[in-house]
């Protein structure tokens, strides 16, 4: 695979994109706003729907990289690149209705060079789906609300439509690293030395609280943190009691 050196890590290279979409490689790149002020309601869509587009190329580079995982997981991996390009769908079509344009902000494929980066399926599924994907569910819960105050309630809808494919994306991955588990004591390996590189990637890419990207906007002000865990739809999505104890604390 090809790789990339970013901010003292290794990433798996840039997926491709077309003309529109301008990529950059650090978070002080991105015109990235407090939510509804400004220009958020175009940057965040647009944000959004490069999301979704990473996440379908990852289940996708995934049937592609591990030909001989089980047809049953396979076929998982085929159902989510499907409801990745739905979302990729949606959110486009919001973005244009709100009277934006796919490509009107840079954008960062943070989310592939991470899980990409890895070289087994456990350790991508506990990254990708079991983490990133998890923490989406928390994000998207906000966001519903937040489209849903702000007097968009089309939006709203959207985003909650979205969450509830997400558990099943989060579900199957909690479930198969489960039985691998208990199949293969090995792979805890995997999964620890996965989050520990995650871990550090986080590290290098968390900018200081006074860091300013493109649009002036002091990072620190973003709030990042600043939403619940969305506890109801973790459970359905294979979390336990202890996994949520410990996300409550963090």
């Amino acid at each position: 695979m090809e790789m990339k050196r970013i901010l003292g890590v290794d990433l798996r290279s840039d997926p491709a994109r077309d003309p529109r979409f301008v990529v950059v490689q650090r978070p002080q790149d991105l015109y990235e706003y407090p939510p509804g002020s400004g220009s958020w309601i175009h940057e965040s869509l647009n944000r959004h729907l490069n999301t979704e587009m990473q996440s379908l190329e990852i289940a996708a580079q995934s049937l592609a990289d591990f030909p001989e995982a089980p047809w049953e997981l396979r076929m998982q991996h085929a159902r989510q690149c499907w409801d990745e390009s739905r979302h990729a769908r949606l959110i486009a079509r919001e973005l244009v209705r709100h009277g934006g344009e796919p490509g009107q902000f840079p954008v960062i494929n943070y989310d592939w060079g991470v899980a990409c980066a890895l070289e087994t399926l456990p350790a991508r599924l506990a990254v990708q789906n079991r983490t990133v994907e998890a923490g989406e569910m928390d994000l998207l819960q906000q966001l519903r609300d937040t489209w849903k105050a702000g007097g968009s309630p089309e939006t709203a809808e959207v985003m909650d439509g979205i969450l509830a494919d997400e558990v099943q994306h989060v579900r199957f991955a909690n479930e198969w690293i489960k039985r691998e588990v208990r199949q293969n004591p090995r792979v805890v390996m995997e999964i620890a030395a996965a989050i520990e590189y995650l871990r550090n990637v986080t590290n290098a890419f968390t900018p200081a609280p006074d860091d300013e990207n493109r649009a002036g906007v002091k990072l620190g002000d973003l709030d990042r943190e600043g939403f619940d865990v969305n506890t109801e739809d973790r459970r359905l999505a294979g979390f336990g009691e202890e996994d949520l104890a410990a996300l409550r604390r963090r």
